[in-house]
C-alpha cells in the first residue's frame, strides 16, 4: 500500500520526554538531530502531546533530540532499515542521493515564506514517492527561517568571503562556497560553537535559529540576513509501523500531522524575528544587506539553478517550470 500525505499521512513525528503511555500499542522511536529549544523541537514536541491525548495512549513516541540516538546523516537510514520508526532530517542535507531533495537549497530560488510554501506543494509529490519507494512515508515539511552569513567581518559583497573557510551543512551550500572562491567545510549544528573556536571554520550560512540554539555572539560578531534559502526538515516515518496501525489512528496522525506542519511554518516566521533579535540583544551586528550583496548572490543563484537543472533531470525540469509560471 501506497501512503501519501494528501491521501494517508500516518505515521508520528513526536516527542516524548516521559516514558511511553502505559498500555501503548504502537511503541515508535523518533531520532532528530535538534536540540529541545529549537523550534522544530517544541513543534514535535506538541505533535506527540496532541497524538497521544486523540489516540487514548494507543501509541506512544519518544523523541530522541540532539543526535542523543542517530547523528544526523544515519536517521533516514535508520528509519529505512526499522531501527527506529520516526526520524527528522534537512532534506536536502540528502542531495547527494537524489536532487530532489535539494531544490529548497538552492539559493535565492525562493525568497520569501510564500515561495517556499509554493515550491514545497509542487515539489511534494516527487518527494512523497521517492519515501515510498524507499519503504518510509512523508508526514509533513517545516522550514528554516531564512538564511544569512555570520562572519567577524562586514560583508558588503561576495568577494569578501572569497578565502574565508566556511561552515556548509549539504550539498548546495557546500557548491555555493566553492563558487565564490571559499573553503567548505561540512559541519552539523550541534558541531557549529567548537568549528569556530578551533578554527576549523570562520564564516557560516545558515538562518537566525540556529545562530540563536549555538549562541552565535560567543563566535561571530555579524549577521547578514540574506534570504540565502528556506530549507525544510522533513519529519517521516516507517511506512510498516504506519500500515500496523489502525483506520482510526491512521486518520488521526492523518490530522494531526497536517496540524503540525502549518504551526511549524507559523512558528518558523516567528523564529525569524525572535532569533534575530536575540542576536542583537547579545551584542551582535545585525546588518542590512547591500545592493552589491544581493546582486551577486542572484547571479549565483542562477547558475546554481542552472546546474541543479542538469541533474535532477525530466522531474527536475517540471517542477521548475512550474513553480517560474
Amino acid at each position: 500500500m501506497t501512503i501519501s500525505r494528501r491521501g494517508l499521512m500516518a505515521a508520528t513525528s513526536g516527542l516524548a520526554v516521559a516514558p511511553l503511555a502505559a498500555g501503548a500499542q504502537a511503541r515508535w522511536q523518533f531520532a532528530t538531530p535538534y536540540q529541545d529549544t529549537n523550534f522544530h523541537t517544541r513543534n514535535n514536541r506538541l505533535f506527540v502531546e496532541e497524538l497521544e491525548r486523540a489516540t487514548s495512549g494507543r501509541i506512544g513516541v519518544q523523541l530522541h533530540t540532539n543526535q542523543s540516538l542517530l547523528p544526523q546523516p544515519q536517521i533516514k537510514r535508520g528509519v529505512q532499515s526499522g531501527q527506529v520508526q520516526l526520524g527528522e532530517i534537512l532534506l536536502s542535507a540528502y542531495g547527494n542521493e537524489d536532487p530532489m531533495f535539494e531544490v529548497d537549497g538552492i539559493p535565492q530560488l525562493v525568497t520569501n515564506f510564500a515561495e517556499a510554501r509554493k515550491l514545497l506543494e509542487l515539489a511534494r509529490p516527487f518527494i512523497e514517492a521517492r519515501f515510498a519507494r524507499q519503504g518510509m512515508t512523508v508526514l509533513y515539511h517545516v522550514p528554516w527561517p531564512p538564511s544569512g552569513f555570520y562572519t567577524n567581518q562586514p560583508v558588503d559583497t561576495l568577494e569578501n568571503l572569497r578565502g574565508s573557510k566556511m561552515r556548509t551543512f549539504n550539498v548546495l551550500t557546500n557548491r555555493f562556497a566553492t563558487l565564490i572562491g571559499a573553503t567548505p567545510t561540512l559541519v552539523q549544528a550541534a558541531e557549529i560553537p567548537q568549528a569556530f573556536a578551533t578554527g576549523v571554520v570562520n564564516a557560516m550560512v545558515t538562518s537566525a535559529a540556529t545562530g540563536a540554539d549555538t549562541q552565535a555572539w560567543d563566535y561571530a560578531r555579524i549577521f547578514t540576513p540574506i534570504g540565502f534559502t528556506f530549507t525544510r526538515n522533513c519529519v517521516f516515518a516507517s511506512r510498516r509501523a504506519v500500515e500496523a496501525l489502525s483506520e482510526r489512528d491512521r486518520q488521526i496522525l492523518r490530522e494531526v500531522s497536517n496540524a503540525a506542519e502549518n504551526r511549524g511554518w507559523e512558528a518558523s516566521q516567528k523564529a525569524q524575528v525572535d532569533a534575530q533579535n536575540l542576536l542583537a540583544s547579545k551584542g551582535m551586528e545585525v546588518r542590512t544587506a547591500s545592493r552589491a550583496l544581493l546582486d551577486g548572490m542572484a547571479a549565483v543563484g542562477r547558475t546554481m539553478v542552472d546546474e541543479w537543472l542538469t541533474k535532477a533531470g525530466p522531474d527536475g525540469k517540471t517542477l521548475i517550470d512550474a513553480y517560474r509560471a
